[in-house]
């Protein structure tokens, strides 16, 4: 049996021009691929690095799919499907949207695949495909990915690692807690870091949603990573800054950058957001103050369009990141992604621009979805825009070089600040106005 793996992209302006920070291995891809059996060969297509071969001969076609990628995914598919190509789609979309997505492949796996994986290739090989597969949340003790997939791919030289999955936290945007059910499960940590030891790259990502949810885990897994001599990034809580111990644990461990979602310096916001722990931990600035003593540089996000945003709270933002000197920030709008409690009510109270934004062909990448409480979504749009920019520039990146010890860090990480810095520069126009799918 052959089975082609596809991970479809956004959507691309031209055949060749590609979005260099989209170029890390999908770690999804290579967890899929340990679970399928020796005797099932494998061919893999990156669509955001690489064109598809639509004539290759299989038995089936295994597509992984996210929101933004869904308008893409079905085109993929109906090319397949053409052909009498069985297709089975999986991921957060497919978990989250499964009626919409059945209309577009043979057969849909909702949740995680490690449970169904046997029953569809039995099913598959008897030519019984079902059109759904779903089973309970399932242990992730024995999970091992294959990244011999990615052998001869073009990505950065950085692997990406699963620690734990889900998050306690219950924020009311985010696909990762409707997707998860707010469980939070770990993987062994003799599986961890034997999983660390087989990455061909010692820069690492550990894709965890948040990092330090169980502290006297993450305590005892980066102990671990100690002698391993790696250089990590990942996502975590503000939570980490009131534990000196852990930050010392973190750095000692390699990790050189942390992603934090501050969301909003609005505390009416956070609320909106069930995030309203974030302003009850303590003065922020010196909790950023703990972390950057300890040499970690801080990514911050945040949200605009869930509150009465306007310029000033953009102003307001942008100066608080300055004021941080943080490593990177992003300065992002709501996403109602299906599924999530904001999406819900966003419905309700008829507040979508589009039914389903991500099929519109009107919508494209970087375009508010709904309409904000008191602004317009072409203006919350341009002010995102406005302030990356504004974040990115040469000045602001010359300024924040002077946060010496989390920015630039040693002769190493430095090329990466500035690298990263001028890459975020110039994908910002890239990224904007992207068609979603095909053109």
């Amino acid at each position: 049996m052959k089975i082609v793996l596809i991970y479809p992209s956004v959507g691309r302006k031209t055949e060749t021009d590609y979005i260099h920070t989209w170029q890390m291995e999908p770690l999804t891809i290579a967890q899929i691929k340990s679970l399928l059996p020796d005797d099932v060969e494998t061919v893999f297509y990156d669509d955001r690095i690489e064109n598809i071969d639509y004539d290759t001969d299989c038995d089936a076609v295994m597509i992984s799919i996210e929101t933004y990628t869904a308008s893409r995914a079905y085109s993929i598919a109906a090319r397949f499907r053409k052909r009498n190509i069985p297709v089975i789609c999986g991921g957060y979309h497919p978990t989250l949207f499964p009626e919409e997505v059945k209309q577009h492949c043979d057969a849909v796996i909702e949740g995680e695949a490690e449970p169904v994986i046997s029953d569809v290739l039995n099913d598959l090989k008897k030519d019984r495909l079902k059109n759904k597969y779903r089973q309970k949340r399932c242990s992730i003790d024995s999970i091992m990915p294959d990244r011999s997939i990615f052998e001869n791919k073009r990505y950065m030289p950085l692997s990406l690692v699963e620690s734990s999955r889900g998050c306690p936290y219950n924020c009311g945007f985010c696909s990762v807690s409707a997707f998860n059910k707010r469980q939070y499960r770990v993987r062994p940590i003799d599986l961890v870091i034997e999983d660390i030891k087989t990455c061909s790259n010692n820069k690492l990502f550990i894709v965890d949603d948040n990092l330090i949810a169980d502290k006297q885990r993450a305590k005892a897994l980066m102990r671990r990573m100690i002698p391993l001599n790696i250089r990590w990034a990942g996502q975590g809580s503000l939570h980490m800054a009131n534990d000196p111990e852990l930050l010392s644990l973190m750095k000692q461990s390699g990790c050189s950058l942390i992603l934090i979602g501050f969301e909003s310096l609005n505390r009416e916001t956070l609320a909106k957001m069930d995030k309203e722990w974030n302003t009850d931990l303590g003065n922020t600035d010196r909790l950023i103050r703990n972390i950057h003593n300890a040499g970690i540089g801080i990514y911050a996000t945040f949200v605009f369009g869930y509150g009465e945003d306007n310029e000033e709270t953009f102003r307001r933002t942008y100066n608080f990141a300055m004021r941080n000197k943080f490593l990177f920030a992003a300065f992002n709008h709501l996403v109602p992604f299906p599924g999530t409690k904001i999406y819900n009510e966003l419905n309700r109270q008829n507040r979508l621009i589009y039914d389903k934004w991500w099929l519109s062909p009107d919508y494209h990448y970087g375009d508010i979805a709904f309409y904000p409480p008191k602004n317009t979504a072409e203006n919350i749009r341009h002010l995102c825009v406005k302030y990356r920019k504004k974040f990115f520039s040469m000045m602001s990146i010359i300024r924040r070089t002077s946060n010496y010890k989390a920015n630039i860090q040693d002769w190493e990480f430095a090329p990466l600040y500035f690298a990263q810095s001028f890459l975020a520069r110039k994908e910002i126009d890239m990224k904007l106005n992207l068609i979603m799918g095909d053109d």
